[in-house]
Formats: C-alpha cells, sequence, structure tokens
C-alpha cells in the first residue's frame, strides 16, 4: 500500500450521481470509452514498464483496467463513490485510489511520475487552470500529460445541436456560443425529469486551455480530434454518416512538461 496517498474527504457534485453514472459507464466504460477515448490515452500515453502514471480526476477507474499492470498507478478522484468502485475493482491491487480534489495541492508526495492524465473530466472542473498545475506539479521534467475532453468546440452543452438542411440534404453542426466561459447545468438521468441530479460543466474555448497549459509550463506536442465510428442505416445514413466524420466528439491534447 502506497503510504505516500492519503484519502482526503470533498464535497462533489458528482457524489450523488456516482451510482447513475457507474452504471452507465460501467466496468469496462460506455462505447466510446472502448471505441475512441480509452484507445487514443493508451497510443498517447506509450507506457512501458516501470513508467509511473497520475491520473486525475480518474472516475471509476476505466484507464487503470487498461494500462500495463506493470506501469505505477496512482488515481484521484474527488468522489468516494468513484474511488471505492474503483478500488474494488482496480486490476493490479498494487495501484492506489484515493479521494482528493485536483485542484488543490495533493496528499502525495510522488512527484516524479512520468506521466500524467485527465480523461473525460477537465470539463467538469470549474478552475481547470488549477488541475494543470497540479499535473505538472508532480510530474518530473519532460513528463507526458494527455488530456482528452468533450471537443470544446463542437459540443457546447445546451449551445451546439445538430440540424437538417432539407434542400442540400446535409446535416449540420449549429453553434450558439463558443468564446465566452460558460457554466452549464447538465441533467444527469433526463428520463427522471424534476428528480434527476444536476451536475455541471464548464466550458472554454480552445485558446484559453492552451494560455492555462503554457502557464503550467507544458509545450503542447500533439493535438487529436477524435470522432465517432458508428455507421448509421436508413434513408437519413449519408447525411449522418458524413457529419459524423467531420465533427469530431472528443478532442485529444499530448503535452510535455518544459521545465
Amino acid at each position: 500500500k502506497d503510504s505516500s496517498v492519503r484519502n482526503v474527504q470533498r464535497t462533489t457534485s458528482w457524489q450523488p450521481i456516482s451510482s447513475w453514472y457507474t452504471k452507465s459507464v460501467g466496468e469496462s466504460g460506455n462505447y466510446y470509452h472502448q471505441h475512441v477515448v480509452i484507445p487514443a490515452a493508451l497510443r498517447l500515453l506509450n507506457l512501458n514498464a516501470g513508467d509511473s502514471l497520475l491520473d486525475l480526476a480518474c472516475g471509476q477507474g476505466v484507464l487503470e483496467r487498461q494500462i500495463p499492470a506493470s506501469v505505477h498507478y496512482v488515481g484521484l478522484d474527488i468522489a468516494p463513490s468513484l474511488i471505492m468502485f474503483a478500488t474494488e475493482h482496480a486490476r493490479n491491487k498494487d495501484h492506489r485510489f484515493a479521494e482528493a480534489d485536483v485542484t488543490k495541492p495533493l496528499p502525495l508526495q510522488k512527484h516524479d511520475f512520468t506521466h500524467a492524465s485527465l480523461i473525460l473530466s477537465l470539463q467538469n472542473i470549474e478552475k481547470p487552470e488549477l488541475a494543470l498545475k497540479t499535473a505538472a506539479d508532480h510530474l518530473q521534467k519532460n513528463g507526458t500529460f494527455v488530456i482528452i475532453m468533450n471537443h470544446p468546440c463542437f459540443r457546447i452543452p445546451r449551445q451546439s445541436s445538430w440540424g437538417i438542411d432539407e434542400r442540400n440534404k446535409t446535416q449540420y453542426r449549429r453553434i450558439d456560443r463558443y468564446i465566452s466561459p460558460m457554466k452549464i447545468p447538465i441533467t444527469a438521468a433526463p428520463s427522471r425529469e424534476q428528480r434527476s441530479q444536476v451536475t455541471w460543466s464548464f466550458h472554454f474555448p480552445l485558446s484559453t486551455y492552451s494560455q492555462f497549459l503554457q502557464e503550467a509550463g507544458f509545450v503542447i506536442e500533439r493535438i487529436e480530434e477524435l470522432g465517432s465510428d458508428k455507421v448509421s442505416v436508413g434513408k437519413a445514413a449519408s447525411m449522418e454518416n458524413r457529419s459524423r466524420a467531420e465533427f469530431p466528439l472528443f478532442l485529444a491534447i499530448s503535452a510535455r512538461k518544459e521545465v
């Protein structure tokens, strides 16, 4: 057991919906975890035996169950129930999970991780610049930092949507707002209507994320835009497949700690 990590209780909007979220994502992740996000994360991280990974806002530990068992791993999340699930389903019992707010100083002594990650969580952090600073504080020089998030240009909750141009037989993406930072409520389980819990999504334009990374001491080495591999059938298949190929779901950033 890694004595450098201790549990810290935090308040989080994710704790009340953790049961729903765990059922939604499952032990192996949802469709997009399995087919798009995790494969991209593993490729960009390029982990090898002897490496060490700090998985920030790790959720229920989907990434941990896909990395080599030989990699030293610490996963941190603010929601106790998610950490409990992650611990119970860990691939390697030497891998460690703990409760922590990744925007604050961590209860973690190790400051020389070779890799760090933020997978599908940065958009749920109100002050992302603090989470990026946390990653930098615990990475060794030239360490690799991989972020995958909902695409901030095309997937802005309540400010982006699909539309159909009947005349040209095309499906298009409508963006109502982009540059302005936004705090957007997200209904966790819409089918439950008034009984559903609400969590929050925080929008920033791509330029702001670039600025935050630079200020934290990172150099962006690669940006990838990840689309869906699903294929539509039926009379609208052509336009749907074309728009799915043109408008990516996720943005992946690989950065290196410069100082």
